[in-house]
């Protein structure tokens, strides 16, 4: 008799727990006519309470607030940042809600997130994430690189080598952001044999070819299966290679969004034609699938599956 097949878990956060443990606790709220209706303390009591433990570890901040930012209906930030206007994590996470919202609403908007990002700094002087919000900001109302640049350097002398800070100067350069393919994959190379060993931003590269594959696709109409040709080349087994000696084989501590890096090295390998590196990456995985880049093929869950099951043995 044929097993069931776990459900994949495709969500915002990842394999982050506590977060998620917050997001449901919180979400239900919204469907309330009075936001907290019931609670005995404030809805966004346990918002302020994940991101206090979560304390200094700068990349699993950067990440639990955007997620947040985007999961939580906004009253819950307007509120907590009205009730404790000198928090530093309400402020930050009031940035982070602002950035994503206020390019839709016009120049103002963005002039006031623009503001409040600078106002999470000042009242967090050591913390990089505001400037990661500011930094999505200006992506978001197309802002020059060269303004942007100091941006990033405020996040990345706070935190060397954040991880967040890399990926989104990243999609700043790309030719999908305000960059070309050149600055973007110049980039990647170069900040990946800089990275200490076991950084996880010696998968920029290959993140970087990802998005070079996404570039192309769009332009061309053709799907990543027919784009084989990106993964073949010389330069992309070096960075593969790189990716695999340097971060997944090193005996680093996981990441706030390893999920991420994890599923874009399996890619990359199923792509390049390389599955015996591939089913170790596959089974770090586990069932937690992001969307991208496996929206790249046509059937993408469909992809995940097949090549998940077939490199660990599983009969269909």
């Amino acid at each position: 008799m044929l097993r069931r097949r776990p459900s994949l878990l495709i969500r915002p956060e990842l394999d982050d727990a506590p977060l998620h443990k917050t997001l449901r606790e919180l979400r239900p709220t919204q469907q309330l006519h009075g936001l907290g209706a019931g609670r005995t303390s404030p809805a966004w009591d346990p918002v302020a309470e994940l991101l206090h433990a979560t304390g200094r570890d700068w990349d699993r901040r950067a990440h639990r607030v955007s997620v947040l930012a985007r999961g939580l209906p906004a009253v819950v930030s307007e509120r907590w940042a009205a009730e404790r206007p000198d928090d530093g994590d309400a402020l930050v996470l009031r940035a982070f809600v602002q950035s994503a919202r206020a390019p839709a609403e016009g120049h103002a908007a963005v002039r006031q997130a623009e503001q409040t990002c600078l106002h999470a700094a000042a009242a967090c002087p050591e913390d990089p994430t505001p400037w990661l919000a500011l930094l999505s900001l200006m992506h978001a109302a197309a802002v020059p690189v060269r303004d942007a640049v100091p941006v990033w350097t405020q996040a990345v002398n706070r935190a060397p080598w954040h991880r967040t800070a890399y990926h989104l100067l990243l999609r700043y350069l790309s030719p999908r952001g305000h960059g070309t393919v050149p600055d973007m994959m110049d980039f990647a190379w170069q900040v990946a044999f800089q990275a200490p060993h076991g950084s996880p931003i010696a998968l920029l590269p290959v993140a970087a070819r990802v998005e070079l594959v996404a570039h192309r696709q769009e332009r061309t109409g053709r799907d990543a299966l027919g784009a084989s040709g990106h993964w073949n080349e010389p330069r992309a087994a070096r960075e593969i290679d790189t990716a695999l000696s340097r971060w997944f084989h090193a005996a680093a501590a996981p990441h706030a969004e390893a999920v991420v890096d994890l599923n874009v090295l399996a890619f990359a390998l199923t792509r390049a034609h390389r599955p015996t590196e591939a089913g170790p990456v596959f089974q770090r995985v586990g069932r937690h699938m992001t969307r991208h880049p496996w929206d790249l093929l046509p059937e993408p869950e469909r992809a995940f599956h097949y090549w998940r099951d077939q490199l660990n043995g599983r009969r269909k």
